[in-house]
């Protein structure tokens, strides 16, 4: 099955799949999926890693949605961590959701407007 972006659509996420492993930085306008490995820094609009999904590095991003490993520092507007999510390093943040989640080994750092 291909993937395409119809003329509807301003852009179509960008996905690393389950069992993929990507060493380097990602950098999109919209939104990256991560449910694969990725080794190396993550920025884009909104940032999703999947529960299968791994990142070493760090995250900037408006909004963030994990639910998966994250082992570095993030900067976000909105993070949103779920509960089988596990994080070491430290979430800076403006608003945070956390949903019955006891993975986090992270540092909150809470940003002021």
């Amino acid at each position: 099955m291909f993937a395409f972006t119809n003329s509807k659509e301003k852009a179509s996420p960008t996905i690393v799949g389950a069992g993929a492993k990507f060493t380097g930085d990602i950098r999109a306008e919209h939104i990256i999926q991560i449910h694969g490995t990725v080794q190396g820094n993550v920025n884009a609009d909104t940032v999703i890693i999947g529960r299968g999904g791994v990142v070493t590095g760090s995250v900037h991003a408006r909004e963030f949605f994990l639910h998966g490993h994250m082992d570095g520092p993030a900067t976000v507007d909105i993070a949103n961590i779920f509960p089988e999510a596990t994080m070491t390093g430290a979430l800076s943040y403006f608003k945070l959701n956390i949903t019955n989640n006891d993975g986090l080994e992270c540092r909150l750092v809470k940003r002021k407007k």
